[in-house]
């Protein structure tokens, strides 16, 4: 068993009481944006004279709550500023170690649910209904459900969802069939059921006018029917990849493996929700190899708290380098290696290197999560695990080590002391050079780490050589539509990332580098959210309206934000780019508009 926990981020009682499973009723009420529910949670008792439980819950209306079918006393404590009302409930009667408690709860959403966004019928592809998704990580699921919303806890669920009947719902759950409401004629019944314990964190609903497609054996790609033919065709390779994770990792144990494409506003470039990975439109095939590795990191072996955010993110970009590796070559993944390496370069310059966020394992006390995140965890948590590749032995044995400890710590949590444990277990005969690791250096000290892997350069060196010809200001007429050509799009993004690294270039240069490579008009995101911001940082006023318009049009945050501050940062635009924001505000996901209002320098 694991040790007791306590999780800065929860207000919830964790040495007290463990959920094991929650039933979840809603009705999906679209005009006055809130979800009317009704959760039972089946609660174990950890602790004997147990009589009282706290729940986290955040902008939640309770109307009623029962323990074993009888009614009992409830309060709500005061509210903190991110994360909400602790809920307590006081029974009357007292349990013992062992024994369950069935808990159950009436309440209602809020408009303002930071776990919800609800779009109107114009701003989805089909122009007709409106839409529904949720982001419940990291603590968002309280907005949404009464919970103990921890990553140390894991419990199953079953869900039912009423919602009018053209619209489709769909949850983090395998489907349990539909049926019509009885209690209203112009709506229907979804029901879900999810068997593997997971964290609330993972519990996920969208609703939507939603259409699907066979990809796999096991998998279905979901969206609007707009969209739905070209994302069969973009997803073609998830069972590839799936059998491919599982060579590496072990059985997936999920069952269905779907994929939703959203609408653009969705915050993130994937969601590893179980049995429906949530993408945006703007993806890239390594989005889709990283949310089909958090099935077993992250999914099945998950952080206890959110400081350990790293153990879910390195992990899951090691095994997503991996299955490229397999998929394409060695060559591909140590390519991946020094992207990543400046995509963390970047995210320290932006924090400062000795912000404590820089930290692989953070203290959260008092800080929002939201706040905290970055690309740090991912990559360097990434570079830590090369890293440790490159002492114990390379590739093939780095990853029997990743698959063991998945293997098992499966279906609980963990913490950053109990993988280095296990670490050191698993290569007992090499104790001498693990314990050679300045472990304190990666772990809790901000910057860059103290160690920069090695990687093989043979990808990344044409991209260098011309963005070095670029930044040399060479005669520009020997600059030729060839250079790119010869690049495939991993290169072409990673040559554009290498620009942003360097001095802002001259407005000629930029104007040259349009007029031979026609950046403007590619499609790829990556490129073009990076091309825009070299157009703006050289002061080419042309593109400040294409920067604001990608930043508006797309509400992924890895884009959104940047661009922005970039506008921002060009004094001339600055009032611009507020104004922009403002207009764009209550279209925006609302996790979204507060960190770009933070960068933004507006408040309230």
């Amino acid at each position: 068993t694991m040790a007791p926990v306590s999780d800065p981020s929860s207000f919830s009682s964790l040495s007290k009481c463990a959920t094991k499973h929650l039933n979840l009723i809603y009705h999906v009420d679209f005009d006055r944006q809130v979800l009317k529910g009704k959760v039972a949670l089946t609660v174990e008792v950890l602790e004997d004279k147990f009589d009282s439980l706290t729940l986290d819950s955040k902008d939640l209306k309770i109307f009623k709550v029962s323990a074993n079918g009888q009614a009992v006393q409830f309060a709500l404590g005061t509210k903190h500023k991110f994360k909400g009302s602790p809920l307590e409930i006081t029974l009357p009667f007292e349990l013992s170690r062992g024994q369950h408690v069935i808990v159950e709860i009436e309440y209602e959403t809020s408009p303002s649910a930071t776990a919800l966004q609800w779009l109107t019928p114009k701003q989805t592809a089909g122009k007709k209904h409106p839409y529904l998704f949720s982001q419940c990580q990291a603590i968002h699921c309280r907005t949404m459900v009464p919970c103990q919303d921890t990553p140390s806890v894991k419990h199953t669920y079953y869900a039912q969802v009423s919602v009018p009947r053209e619209l489709v719902a769909l949850m983090s759950a395998l489907r349990d069939g539909q049926e019509p409401d009885p209690s209203d004629s112009n709506r229907v019944i979804y029901r879900f059921r999810q068997p593997v314990p997971m964290p609330a964190y993972l519990i996920a609903i969208v609703v939507g006018a939603l259409e699907s497609r066979e990809i796999g054996p096991r998998s279905r790609v979901w969206s609007e029917k707009e969209y739905v033919d070209e994302a069969a065709f973009e997803f073609s390779e998830t069972e590839t990849m799936l059998k491919t994770a599982e060579s590496l990792a072990g059985p997936y144990v999920w069952g269905q493996y779907d994929l939703l494409v959203l609408p653009p506003s969705f915050p993130y470039g994937g969601m590893e929700n179980p049995c429906l990975t949530f993408v945006t439109p703007t993806n890239h095939i390594s989005v889709i190899a990283h949310e089909i590795s958090h099935s077993w990191t992250g999914n099945l072996v998950t952080n206890r708290t959110w400081e350990h955010f790293w153990l879910n993110e390195g992990h899951t970009v090691y095994i997503e380098r991996m299955i490229a590796r397999c998929m394409e070559s060695e060559q591909l993944r140590q390519f991946e290696g020094i992207g990543g390496w400046k995509e963390l370069q970047e995210s320290v310059k932006e924090f400062g290197p000795n912000n404590v966020l820089t930290n692989l394992v953070t203290n959260l006390h008092e800080v929002d999560t939201d706040e905290a995140f970055s690309s740090v965890p991912y990559e360097k948590g990434f570079a830590l695990l090369y890293h440790l590749e490159e002492l114990m032995g390379g590739p093939e044995v780095f990853m029997g080590f990743v698959k063991s400890y998945i293997q098992l710590f499966a279906y609980g949590s963990v913490t950053t002391e109990e993988w280095k444990n296990y670490l050191f277990t698993y290569f007992k005969d090499k104790v001498d050079i693990l314990n050679k690791v300045d472990w304190n250096g990666w772990m809790h000290t901000p910057g860059m780490p103290p160690v920069k892997p090695q990687y093989d350069t043979t990808m990344a060196d044409a991209c260098t050589a011309l963005c070095q010809r670029w930044a040399k200001e060479e005669d520009l007429a020997s600059f030729t539509e060839a250079d790119v050509k010869k690049l495939n799009s991993p290169q072409l993004i990673e040559f554009v990332a290498l620009l942003l690294q360097e001095e802002p270039l001259p407005l000629s240069h930029v104007k040259k580098m349009q007029e031979v490579y026609q950046l403007n008009s590619v499609k790829n995101t990556e490129v073009r959210f990076r091309w825009l911001r070299i157009c703006v940082r050289a002061h080419w006023e042309e593109a400040v309206p294409l920067a604001l318009k990608m930043a508006t049009e797309q509400g992924r945050m890895k884009f959104t934000r940047p661009l922005f501050r970039e506008v921002y940062n060009f004094s001339k635009y600055s009032d611009e780019a507020v104004k922009t924001f403002k207009e764009h505000r209550a279209a925006l996901h609302p996790v979204t508009a507060m960190m770009v209002a933070k960068d933004l320098k507006i408040d309230g």
